[in-house]
């Protein structure tokens, strides 16, 4: 099977946004109270039988087994039938949110993820249509089970032979969107490794920096648009709660956050195709982001979004047919990629890669990308030395490349 997301800008008239705002108000009820559920039974386990706080802790039988997905989904149906406004809601649409619960709890077991958080009203931006009906989009026009036809901004073509198997509904500051899960049944082969080879290496000072000698700039999205940002949520501050002047400021605040992260997305998907370009074989550091975004320089490694930047490279060499795969980070920058020895760089601030071996010298980010390309050749079983073919061929590192 092969998926692709597509997503496309609602044009719902007044009742329909009506609509699509009780059920996301229905769905953050549900799942606050399955998450309650479930958190009462862990509390009423969590110290010894002979030791339990009658204040804090929830008496619940022994013999009562643990919420699963399929038990609350019993419950769901029992509380349907007696809750008009949950009766009124899509019962697909009300499962999949608790499937989004147990995925929250799955998360946390195996990935080490945090207790899941209730959802305060306004936190339930999306849900979901399992299931669609035949002939789902009939001209300018989404049907959606339970609402009906609703338009939508047809921005590109939907390809022929792909059947719809679910369509997501989201809300925005800048206003609802339908993301369609297109599906076809075929299996693509992942891109074998062939063609020219480069490796990336990505920083804060430059974002990228590639093998074949060229960086590119770091955007800054948020420290560019700070101060603003900084100065709407003061006036949000100076507003009364649950006033509609309050109301007003947060969208601003909202619409300044989706700017933000449009540029940057945007940026990324750029650079993506620009690297595509020019190679068959793309290599890049497995880096550690979680233990990144909690060092000192965690802000602008947040800003910069190396994690959405390498998860779009890789789906744009897939699906333009390129061979990506990631290589171990460690000592990257700390490597010669001409004599692969060890030079002991210890500051952040020295950025010129000069080996006291064979004399190399290059910009520290490139030589870093250079070591990560060798590397990944080595993955892929290729043992050549890149240097001393001239392989590493390029404008001088300090000459930045730019997306025009």
């Amino acid at each position: 099977m092969f998926n692709l997301t597509y997503e496309f800008k609602l044009k719902p008239t007044k009742n329909q946004v009506a609509i699509f705002e009780e059920w996301l108000e229905q769905c953050r009820k549900v799942y606050n109270y399955a998450l309650c559920e479930r958190k009462d039974w862990f509390k009423s386990r969590s110290c010894q039988i002979n030791a339990c706080s009658l204040r804090s802790e929830y008496i619940i039988p022994a013999d009562t087994k643990r919420p699963t997905y399929a038990s609350q989904c019993r419950g769901l149906t029992v509380a349907r039938a007696n809750i008009p406004a949950l009766k009124a809601v899509q019962v697909h649409v009300l499962q999949q949110t608790l499937k989004r619960l147990e995925k929250a709890f799955v998360s946390m077991w195996e990935n080490g993820h945090g207790f899941p958080r209730f959802k305060k009203v306004g936190a339930m931006r999306s849900f979901v249509f399992p299931q669609l009906g035949k002939s789902p989009i009939q001209g300018n026009a989404v049907k959606l089970p339970k609402i009906g036809l609703v338009k939508f901004n047809q921005s590109r073509p939907i390809p022929e032979g792909a059947t719809i198997k679910q369509a997501r509904v989201v809300k925005r500051a800048s206003g609802w969107y339908v993301m369609l899960t297109l599906q076809w049944d075929l299996d693509v082969p992942q891109p074998a490794p062939h063609g020219e080879a480069i490796g990336i290496d990505v920083g804060i000072s430059h974002f990228v920096a590639v093998s074949n000698g060229r960086l590119f700039p770091n955007p800054k999205p948020f420290r560019k648009l700070e101060s603003k940002l900084k100065l709407l949520q003061k006036r949000v501050a100076k507003k009364r709660l649950g006033s509609n002047n309050r109301k007003k400021a947060q969208a601003k605040v909202s619409r300044l956050h989706e700017r933000i992260a449009n540029i940057r997305k945007n940026y990324h998907w750029e650079l993506a195709h620009n690297l595509c370009d020019w190679a068959g074989m793309i290599f890049a550091e497995s880096l550690n982001l979680k233990a990144l975004a909690k060092g000192m320089l965690g802000k602008h490694c947040l800003d910069a979004g190396w994690g959405q930047f390498l998860q779009i490279l890789e789906q744009c060499c897939f699906k333009r047919g390129v061979f990506f795969l990631k290589t171990d980070a460690r000592k990257t920058s700390q490597i010669c990629p001409n004599c692969l020895t060890e030079t002991g760089k210890k500051l952040l601030s020295q950025r010129i890669h000069s080996c006291d071996h064979c004399g190399y010298t290059t910009d520290r980010d490139v030589a870093a990308a250079q070591v990560v390309c060798i590397r990944g050749l080595a993955a892929v079983g290729h043992t050549v030395k890149m240097l001393s073919e001239g392989k590493f061929t390029g404008i001088p590192a300090t000459e930045e490349s730019s997306l025009l």
